[in-house]
């Protein structure tokens, strides 16, 4: 039997093993050992769970409306080049026919 290490984010013992992540049974998170930690530096997620990198593509998964403009970014909206930021939205990048624009990770999925 392996050693199961506690959870990071409430610390409870019992927690197991499910395939390739460990699960606790109290609060319900499940990581990796292979995840980077927090002290190792922010990690971004598309709406999948995949991780993100700068100069990335992505793509949009729902419409979304836009200050300004006359219509939306539609599904399906290839975004490439992206680049990570902190703040109140997580990706800076261009859009043909709408510019420079900030999205958040959780409306993106990686291509």
């Amino acid at each position: 039997m392996t050693d199961v290490p506690a959870c990071p984010k409430c610390g409870c013992d019992y927690a197991y093993e499910d395939g390739a992540l460990f699960v606790c049974p109290e609060c319900a998170h499940e990581w990796s050992d292979a995840q980077p930690t927090e002290a190792e530096g922010r990690v971004w997620r598309d709406a999948n769970g995949n991780i993100l990198q700068d100069g990335d593509t992505v793509t949009v998964i729902k419409d979304l409306k836009v200050k300004g403009a006359s219509k939306p970014v539609k599904v399906g909206t290839v975004v490439k080049n992206i680049r990570l930021v902190e703040g109140d939205h997580d990706i800076d990048c261009k859009i043909d026919g709408f510019g420079a624009m900030g999205l958040k990770t959780e409306f993106v999925k990686k291509v």
